[in-house]
Protein backbone atom coordinates (compact mmCIF):
# COMPACT_ATOMS: atom_id res chain seq x y z
CA UNK A 1 0.00 0.00 0.00
CA UNK A 2 3.03 2.35 0.01
CA UNK A 3 2.96 2.51 -3.78
CA UNK A 4 2.24 5.83 -5.52
CA UNK A 5 1.17 6.00 -9.16
CA UNK A 6 2.05 9.54 -10.17
CA UNK A 7 0.20 9.50 -13.49
CA UNK A 8 -3.41 8.43 -14.03
CA UNK A 9 -6.12 10.20 -16.02
CA UNK A 10 -9.32 11.11 -14.23
CA UNK A 11 -10.80 14.00 -16.23
CA UNK A 12 -14.23 15.56 -16.81
CA UNK A 13 -15.85 13.44 -19.50
CA UNK A 14 -18.33 16.18 -20.33
CA UNK A 15 -15.46 18.37 -21.57
CA UNK A 16 -13.65 15.73 -23.58
CA UNK A 17 -13.97 15.82 -27.34
CA UNK A 18 -16.02 12.87 -28.72
CA UNK A 19 -13.04 11.47 -30.60
CA UNK A 20 -10.78 11.49 -27.55
CA UNK A 21 -13.48 9.98 -25.31
CA UNK A 22 -14.16 7.16 -27.77
CA UNK A 23 -10.41 6.51 -28.06
CA UNK A 24 -10.11 6.07 -24.27
CA UNK A 25 -13.25 4.00 -23.69
CA UNK A 26 -13.13 1.62 -26.66
CA UNK A 27 -12.18 -1.99 -26.06
CA UNK A 28 -11.40 -1.76 -22.34
CA UNK A 29 -12.39 -4.80 -20.24
CA UNK A 30 -12.44 -2.52 -17.18
CA UNK A 31 -14.53 0.21 -18.81
CA UNK A 32 -17.22 0.08 -16.10
CA UNK A 33 -14.59 0.52 -13.38
CA UNK A 34 -13.14 3.47 -15.29
CA UNK A 35 -16.55 5.11 -15.62
CA UNK A 36 -17.27 4.70 -11.90
CA UNK A 37 -13.89 6.19 -11.00
CA UNK A 38 -14.38 9.13 -13.36
CA UNK A 39 -17.71 9.88 -11.73
CA UNK A 40 -16.66 9.36 -8.11
CA UNK A 41 -13.35 9.86 -6.26
CA UNK A 42 -14.70 7.50 -3.59
CA UNK A 43 -15.00 4.80 -6.25
CA UNK A 44 -11.41 5.56 -7.22
CA UNK A 45 -10.29 5.17 -3.59
CA UNK A 46 -12.07 1.79 -3.41
CA UNK A 47 -10.36 0.72 -6.62
CA UNK A 48 -6.97 1.80 -5.24
CA UNK A 49 -7.61 -0.30 -2.13
CA UNK A 50 -8.12 -3.36 -4.34
CA UNK A 51 -5.01 -2.49 -6.35
CA UNK A 52 -3.00 -1.91 -3.14
CA UNK A 53 -2.01 1.62 -4.17
CA UNK A 54 -1.79 4.39 -1.57
CA UNK A 55 -1.96 7.52 -3.76
CA UNK A 56 -2.31 8.56 -7.37
CA UNK A 57 -1.47 11.68 -9.32
CA UNK A 58 -4.71 12.65 -11.07
CA UNK A 59 -3.72 14.38 -14.30
CA UNK A 60 -5.64 17.31 -15.75
CA UNK A 61 -4.50 19.94 -18.23
CA UNK A 62 -5.93 22.57 -20.58
CA UNK A 63 -6.13 21.70 -24.29
CA UNK A 64 -9.36 23.15 -25.68
CA UNK A 65 -8.76 22.65 -29.40
CA UNK A 66 -7.50 19.07 -29.48
CA UNK A 67 -8.93 17.48 -26.31
CA UNK A 68 -11.74 19.83 -25.33
CA UNK A 69 -10.37 20.63 -21.87
CA UNK A 70 -10.80 24.25 -20.75
CA UNK A 71 -9.49 25.99 -17.64
CA UNK A 72 -12.55 24.57 -15.89
CA UNK A 73 -10.53 21.40 -15.32
CA UNK A 74 -8.74 23.14 -12.45
CA UNK A 75 -11.86 23.60 -10.36
CA UNK A 76 -12.97 20.10 -11.36
CA UNK A 77 -9.64 18.68 -10.17
CA UNK A 78 -9.92 20.50 -6.83
CA UNK A 79 -13.45 19.21 -6.27
CA UNK A 80 -12.50 15.68 -7.33
CA UNK A 81 -9.54 15.63 -4.92
CA UNK A 82 -11.82 16.81 -2.10
CA UNK A 83 -13.68 13.50 -2.35
CA UNK A 84 -10.56 11.50 -1.41
CA UNK A 85 -7.94 14.04 -0.26
CA UNK A 86 -5.58 11.47 1.28
CA UNK A 87 -5.41 9.45 -1.93
CA UNK A 88 -5.09 12.08 -4.67
CA UNK A 89 -2.29 14.37 -5.86
CA UNK A 90 -4.15 16.84 -8.08
CA UNK A 91 -2.59 18.22 -11.28
CA UNK A 92 -4.02 21.24 -13.07
CA UNK A 93 -3.19 23.07 -16.26
CA UNK A 94 -2.87 26.33 -18.13
CA UNK A 95 -2.66 26.98 -21.86
CA UNK A 96 -1.27 30.47 -22.55
CA UNK A 97 -2.86 30.88 -26.02
CA UNK A 98 -6.29 30.24 -24.45
CA UNK A 99 -5.68 32.31 -21.31
CA UNK A 100 -6.39 36.04 -20.99
CA UNK A 101 -4.10 36.54 -17.99
CA UNK A 102 -1.56 33.85 -17.17
CA UNK A 103 -0.60 35.29 -13.79
CA UNK A 104 -4.20 35.41 -12.64
CA UNK A 105 -4.83 31.89 -13.87
CA UNK A 106 -1.77 30.57 -12.05
CA UNK A 107 -2.97 32.20 -8.84
CA UNK A 108 -6.33 30.50 -9.28
CA UNK A 109 -4.59 27.14 -9.74
CA UNK A 110 -2.31 27.35 -6.72
CA UNK A 111 -4.13 29.72 -4.34
CA UNK A 112 -7.85 29.28 -5.00
CA UNK A 113 -7.85 25.65 -6.12
CA UNK A 114 -4.66 24.79 -4.18
CA UNK A 115 -3.65 22.16 -6.71
CA UNK A 116 -0.48 20.18 -6.13
CA UNK A 117 1.23 20.38 -9.53
CA UNK A 118 0.87 21.45 -13.15
CA UNK A 119 0.74 19.44 -16.39
CA UNK A 120 2.03 20.66 -19.75
CA UNK A 121 1.14 18.48 -22.75
CA UNK A 122 2.89 19.88 -25.85
CA UNK A 123 1.35 17.51 -28.45
CA UNK A 124 -2.17 18.17 -27.14
CA UNK A 125 -1.60 21.90 -26.61
CA UNK A 126 0.08 22.30 -30.02
CA UNK A 127 3.19 24.06 -28.72
CA UNK A 128 6.75 23.17 -27.78
CA UNK A 129 7.38 22.98 -24.04
CA UNK A 130 10.03 25.71 -24.41
CA UNK A 131 7.96 28.04 -26.62
CA UNK A 132 9.09 31.01 -24.52
CA UNK A 133 12.71 30.56 -25.64
CA UNK A 134 12.26 31.95 -29.16
CA UNK A 135 9.88 34.68 -28.02
CA UNK A 136 6.81 33.11 -29.64
CA UNK A 137 5.06 32.48 -26.31
CA UNK A 138 6.66 34.55 -23.52
CA UNK A 139 3.73 33.80 -21.19
CA UNK A 140 4.99 30.23 -20.91
CA UNK A 141 8.05 31.52 -19.05
CA UNK A 142 5.63 33.09 -16.55
CA UNK A 143 4.04 29.66 -16.03
CA UNK A 144 7.39 28.09 -15.12
CA UNK A 145 8.47 31.08 -13.05
CA UNK A 146 5.32 30.92 -10.97
CA UNK A 147 5.53 27.14 -10.50
CA UNK A 148 9.05 27.71 -9.24
CA UNK A 149 7.82 30.52 -6.98
CA UNK A 150 5.04 28.34 -5.53
CA UNK A 151 7.39 25.32 -5.28
CA UNK A 152 5.03 23.22 -7.39
CA UNK A 153 6.31 20.52 -9.77
CA UNK A 154 5.59 20.58 -13.51
CA UNK A 155 4.93 17.33 -15.35
CA UNK A 156 5.69 17.53 -19.08
CA UNK A 157 4.56 14.98 -21.65
CA UNK A 158 7.34 13.67 -23.89
CA UNK A 159 7.10 11.22 -26.75
CA UNK A 160 4.35 10.64 -29.26
CA UNK A 161 0.58 10.75 -28.85
CA UNK A 162 -1.92 8.92 -31.03
CA UNK A 163 -5.01 10.84 -29.88
CA UNK A 164 -6.93 12.40 -32.79
CA UNK A 165 -5.36 15.74 -33.71
CA UNK A 166 -2.30 15.41 -31.46
CA UNK A 167 0.86 17.11 -32.80
CA UNK A 168 3.52 14.53 -31.90
CA UNK A 169 6.35 16.67 -33.29
CA UNK A 170 6.23 18.65 -30.02
CA UNK A 171 7.07 15.57 -27.93
CA UNK A 172 10.87 15.90 -28.10
CA UNK A 173 12.38 15.82 -24.56
CA UNK A 174 15.25 18.08 -25.63
CA UNK A 175 12.96 21.06 -25.14
CA UNK A 176 13.06 20.31 -21.40
CA UNK A 177 16.79 21.05 -21.52
CA UNK A 178 16.02 24.77 -21.88
CA UNK A 179 13.47 24.72 -19.06
CA UNK A 180 15.80 22.91 -16.65
CA UNK A 181 18.55 25.45 -17.34
CA UNK A 182 16.35 28.54 -17.15
CA UNK A 183 14.44 27.42 -14.04
CA UNK A 184 16.97 25.47 -11.96
CA UNK A 185 14.79 25.35 -8.83
CA UNK A 186 11.78 23.99 -10.70
CA UNK A 187 11.06 20.29 -10.22
CA UNK A 188 10.33 18.86 -13.67
CA UNK A 189 8.77 15.43 -14.10
CA UNK A 190 9.46 14.10 -17.59
CA UNK A 191 6.59 11.78 -18.50
CA UNK A 192 6.96 8.72 -20.76
CA UNK A 193 10.71 8.95 -21.41
CA UNK A 194 10.31 10.24 -24.96
CA UNK A 195 8.99 6.89 -26.13
CA UNK A 196 9.40 5.62 -28.74
CA UNK A 197 11.19 8.18 -30.95
CA UNK A 198 13.34 10.18 -28.51
CA UNK A 199 14.74 7.62 -26.08
CA UNK A 200 18.33 8.92 -26.24
CA UNK A 201 17.26 12.54 -25.87
CA UNK A 202 15.22 11.69 -22.78
CA UNK A 203 18.14 9.91 -21.15
CA UNK A 204 20.48 12.85 -21.89
CA UNK A 205 18.14 15.42 -20.33
CA UNK A 206 17.41 13.23 -17.32
CA UNK A 207 21.08 12.54 -16.64
CA UNK A 208 22.17 16.14 -17.17
CA UNK A 209 19.76 17.92 -14.83
CA UNK A 210 19.31 17.20 -11.13
CA UNK A 211 15.89 18.88 -11.19
CA UNK A 212 14.49 16.51 -13.85
CA UNK A 213 12.64 13.38 -12.67
CA UNK A 214 11.54 10.38 -14.75
CA UNK A 215 7.91 9.24 -14.87
CA UNK A 216 7.68 5.62 -16.09
CA UNK A 217 4.08 5.93 -17.28
CA UNK A 218 3.14 4.46 -20.65
CA UNK A 219 6.51 2.72 -21.05
CA UNK A 220 5.94 -1.05 -21.43
CA UNK A 221 7.61 -2.64 -18.38
CA UNK A 222 9.38 -5.27 -20.49
CA UNK A 223 10.98 -2.47 -22.53
CA UNK A 224 12.32 -0.35 -19.67
CA UNK A 225 15.77 -1.94 -19.32
CA UNK A 226 16.00 -2.58 -23.06
CA UNK A 227 15.35 1.06 -23.98
CA UNK A 228 17.01 2.65 -20.94
CA UNK A 229 19.69 0.20 -19.70
CA UNK A 230 21.33 2.78 -17.39
CA UNK A 231 18.12 4.32 -16.03
CA UNK A 232 18.57 3.06 -12.49
CA UNK A 233 21.98 4.64 -12.15
CA UNK A 234 19.74 7.55 -11.10
CA UNK A 235 17.09 5.42 -9.45
CA UNK A 236 16.35 8.01 -6.77
CA UNK A 237 14.74 10.15 -9.50
CA UNK A 238 12.65 7.42 -11.14
CA UNK A 239 8.92 7.57 -10.32
CA UNK A 240 6.26 4.92 -10.92
CA UNK A 241 3.39 5.94 -13.18
CA UNK A 242 1.03 4.06 -15.47
CA UNK A 243 -1.10 6.45 -17.61
CA UNK A 244 -4.14 4.32 -16.63
CA UNK A 245 -6.74 4.12 -18.14
CA UNK A 246 -5.07 5.14 -21.39
CA UNK A 247 -5.03 2.54 -24.20
CA UNK A 248 -2.55 -0.26 -23.68
CA UNK A 249 -2.38 0.04 -19.88
CA UNK A 250 -3.93 -3.13 -18.38
CA UNK A 251 -4.09 -1.86 -14.81
CA UNK A 252 -2.12 -0.11 -12.08
CA UNK A 253 -1.15 -3.17 -10.02
CA UNK A 254 -0.39 -5.33 -13.07
CA UNK A 255 1.91 -2.61 -14.36
CA UNK A 256 3.66 -2.17 -11.01
CA UNK A 257 4.14 -5.91 -10.47
CA UNK A 258 5.67 -6.22 -13.94
CA UNK A 259 8.15 -3.44 -13.17
CA UNK A 260 9.00 -4.88 -9.74
CA UNK A 261 9.82 -8.20 -11.41
CA UNK A 262 12.70 -6.57 -13.31
CA UNK A 263 16.26 -7.39 -12.17
CA UNK A 264 16.81 -4.18 -10.19
CA UNK A 265 17.80 -3.65 -6.57
CA UNK A 266 15.37 -3.46 -3.67
CA UNK A 267 16.47 0.15 -3.16
CA UNK A 268 15.48 0.98 -6.73
CA UNK A 269 12.15 -0.80 -6.28
CA UNK A 270 11.42 1.23 -3.15
CA UNK A 271 12.45 4.45 -4.87
CA UNK A 272 10.28 3.96 -7.92
CA UNK A 273 7.33 2.63 -5.89
CA UNK A 274 7.03 5.58 -3.52
CA UNK A 275 10.22 7.22 -2.24
CA UNK A 276 11.02 9.25 -5.37
CA UNK A 277 7.48 10.62 -5.55
CA UNK A 278 7.59 11.49 -1.86
CA UNK A 279 10.84 13.37 -2.49
CA UNK A 280 9.15 15.49 -5.16
CA UNK A 281 5.94 16.27 -3.30
CA UNK A 282 6.87 16.11 0.40
CA UNK A 283 10.08 18.18 0.45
Amino acid sequence: MNAIDIHIHMQPREMMSPGALAFIESGRPDSEIVKRCLDSPKALAEHLDKERISKVGVINYVAPDIMGFTSGVNQWAAEYRAGAPDRIIAFGGVHPPACKNVKDEMRVIFEDCQLDALKIHPPHQDMPANAYADGSMPELATVYEMCQEYSKPVLIHTGTSTFPGARSKWGNPMEIDDIAIDFPDLKIIMAHGGRPLWINEAWFVFRRHKNVYWDLSSIPPKRILEWYPRLFELGNKVIFGTDWPSPGVPGIRKNLDAILSLPISQEDKDNLSYKSAQGVFDD
